[in-house]
């Protein structure tokens, strides 16, 4: 199965990413990961929606997305020309011997120490998912307490600009 990312210009109002949820499980297709925020412009919410499946199902997602109302502009991203990141909030459990380690190895990864505690520090990272998921296999050995991961977001490289359909 391939990976696909999707970004879907919306309209920004309640109900709207539960109508796009509900289709996904409507058909039995699952989102790996969703992230959504206002745009620049107020009206609009802007979803990168990361799916897994063949091309026959992208088509059919993007066939119902399109059909919804307040829907107002669909894209699929290309790996090499988009830029992809996510954020992770990593708590790790730290204590006087192990600490020092962890700040480190966090500062390798271009990482912020985001809140010390007596017994842990949490991390905040941003980058791509194989940075992230790196940064985790050398921080499990020290202990994760909990980890927090916003999903993919994107965004065209160059010109392209995500807009209302028929807009320039």
């Amino acid at each position: 199965m391939e990976r696909y990312v999707l970004t879907v210009l919306v309209e920004n109002h309640s109900g709207v990413l539960s109508r796009v949820s509900g289709l996904f499980s409507r058909r039995g297709y699952n989102i790996d990961s969703l992230s959504v925020g206002v745009t620049d412009n107020p009206s609009f919410s802007r979803m990168t929606i990361v799916l897994r499946g063949d091309l026959y199902i992208l088509e059919q997602i993007e066939k119902q997305l399109a059909k919804l109302v307040e829907v107002v502009s669909i894209h699929r991203c290309n790996p090499a020309d988009t830029v992809l990141r996510e954020l992770a909030l990593i708590k790790v459990g730290v204590d006087v011997s192990t600490r020092v380690g962890v700040i480190e190895t966090a500062n390798i990864y271009r990482a912020h120490i985001v809140d010390v505690s007596k017994d842990s520090v949490v991390i905040e990272v941003t980058g791509s998912e194989d940075k992230i998921a790196s940064l985790i296999r050398l921080l499990e050995p020290f202990g994760i307490k909990e980890l927090v991961r916003t999903g993919l977001t994107a965004m065209d490289r160059g010109n392209r600009i995500l807009k209302p359909d028929g807009q320039e």
